[in-house]
C-alpha cells in the first residue's frame, strides 16, 4: 500500500489520507467541495462545488499517475436529490468514460457541503 498525497486538493479533514495505492488501484477518500487555495468551501450552489470536486479528484488522481479517464467506479453523495439533474450536468463534463456509480442523498456533509465524491480509479 502506498499513501498518495496532492498539495493541488485539500488536505484531509480528519485521520486519513486523500488517497491509496493498492496494487494498479487508487481508492480516494470522499472530495468535497474545497477550494484549497482558500480552504474552505467558497462556492454556493451544487454546481460550483461539483467543479470543485471534480477537480480536487483530478489532483489528487494526477498525484497517484492516474486522471478522471480511469476511473472505473465512483460513490457519490448529495445534500438534496433535488440537485440530481445539475450534479449530473458538471458530473458528465469529467466523467466521460462513463464509469459505474452509485448516487445516494444523505442527511449531511462535512463542513455543510452539497455534495461528495469518492472514486477507484487504474493507474
Amino acid at each position: 500500500m502506498e499513501v498518495i498525497r496532492s498539495n493541488d486538493a485539500p488536505a484531509a479533514l480528519g485521520p486519513y489520507s486523500q488517497a491509496m495505492r493498492v496494487g494498479s488501484l487508487i481508492y480516494t477518500s470522499g472530495q468535497i467541495g474545497i477550494d484549497p487555495a482558500a480552504g474552505k468551501i467558497t462556492a454556493s450552489t451544487i454546481g460550483a462545488q461539483a467543479e470543485q470536486v471534480c477537480k480536487n479528484l483530478g489532483a489528487v488522481l494526477a498525484a497517484a499517475g492516474t486522471d478522471l479517464t480511469r476511473v472505473v467506479k465512483t460513490t457519490c453523495f448529495l445534500a438534496h436529490m433535488t440537485d440530481f439533474a445539475a450534479f449530473n450536468d458538471v458530473y458528465a463534463r469529467y466523467f466521460t468514460s462513463k464509469p459505474a456509480r452509485s448516487c445516494v442523498a444523505v442527511k449531511d456533509l462535512p463542513a455543510g457541503a452539497l455534495c461528495e465524491i469518492e472514486v477507484v480509479a487504474e493507474v
